[in-house]
């Protein structure tokens, strides 16, 4: 009888789901950490990373009040194109994005990504292409407001 030798790479969970795109949304209400790390769990990933991002108190040494986030109509199908384009380059399991749009505060949650990967070196890579490649390519705008009274827009791309 021949010994078949099994690679890692020959087990269904070190390649990539079949639909590993398992949230994407931009909501005007708030973000649930919880409800991001639940959908990308996964019983054949060893590593799930996630980053929260807040809405900090300063800017390139400026006090901020608050922020408002707009985006194009076309964000959402940006963000499917962001994430497809992350599973297509990764080992991806599971992954999860949202983004807040609307007025927010000081402490607020803005963006919440997830990713699960077999291994956690992978999933630390795809996560932070994610949380890039949306900053740098979604349709989202901030407007902060400074405590000085005034007012600045940043364009995510």
């Amino acid at each position: 009888m021949a010994d078949k030798h099994v690679h890692a790479s020959d087990h269904p969970g070190e390649r990539a789901s079949d639909d590993p795109i398992r949230l994407l949304a931009i909501r005007d209400t708030p973000l649930s950490v919880d409800e991001v790390f639940r959908a990308v769990g996964d019983d054949a990933a060893g590593g799930t990373t996630l980053f929260v991002g807040t809405v900090r108190n300063h800017d390139g040494g400026a006090d901020v009040d608050a922020l408002g986030y707009s985006c194009h109509p076309s964000a959402e199908a940006e963000l499917r194109r962001v994430a497809e384009k992350v599973v297509a380059n990764h080992p991806v399991r599971a992954l999860a994005a949202v983004h807040r749009v609307g007025d927010l505060h000081v402490g607020d949650i803005a963006v919440v990504v997830a990713v699960s990967c077999p291994h956690r070196g992978d999933a630390f890579e795809a996560c932070r292409k994610l949380i890039d490649d949306l900053k740098h390519e979604v349709p989202i705008w901030k407007h902060q407001k400074f405590s000085d009274g005034t007012e600045e827009w940043v364009g995510a791309c």
